[in-house]
């Protein structure tokens, strides 16, 4: 049976989590945002060697930090209201790293992650850069990743006292990029790309 959604009205997670088809969507601010279907072999490869590093980190130094991938939902309530009918906002970053064990639940993340890497599609990209962009700024995520598989760089975004991203840092060819919520632990490009 298909299910007939309107794109111009707005939902909550509680109407998300009724749509039991095989479409992946996210909510930014109520509206709902289609989703790209399974990410090339490249998209999956990067997600894969970031996943890898960042879990391992977590593991030699028995943080109490999780690393999460997509299909992962992350929900961001507004002024406290956790209840499903309140919060307007569900996101599957590609990758998500939580050092607060109070935010996790069976039904994924509630709250701003630490840390979030979305890794660049030509079919995401612009939400990637502009809402998601904001959204992550917003709700106070510490450290954001974009990653450009194509390009083999990522930029990295540092949230600021002021609540405000800074003007980001572009790590690319041959380096290391730092990974700032790890103490600045660094990963080769090379085995990113």
């Amino acid at each position: 049976m298909e299910l007939s959604l309107d794109l111009s009205k707005r939902y909550t997670y509680a109407d998300y989590l009724t749509w039991l088809d095989d479409k992946a969507r996210e909510l930014i601010n109520g509206f709902i945002k289609m989703m790209s279907p399974a990410p090339i072999s490249a998209h999956a490869r990067v997600s894969s060697n970031i996943t890898w590093y960042l879990e391992s980190v977590v593991r030699k130094n028995k943080g109490k930090c999780q690393v999460f991938y997509a299909p992962f939902d992350v929900r961001f309530p507004k002024n406290g209201e956790t209840a499903y009918n309140k919060i307007d906002t569900v996101v599957q970053p590609d990758i998500c790293v939580i050092c607060d064990p109070s935010k996790i639940d069976e039904r994924g993340c509630c709250g701003a992650p630490d840390m979030i890497v979305e890794i660049l599609s030509p079919s995401t990209a612009k939400k990637d850069m502009t809402e998601k962009f904001t959204l992550y700024e917003e709700s106070g995520v510490k450290e954001y990743w974009i990653v450009h598989p194509k390009d083999k760089a990522i930029n990295v975004f540092l949230l600021q006292e002021n609540g405000k991203y800074d003007d980001g840092a572009l790590y690319e060819l041959e380096g290391k990029v730092s990974v700032h919520i790890f103490d600045n632990y660094l990963i080769d490009l090379d085995d990113i790309f």
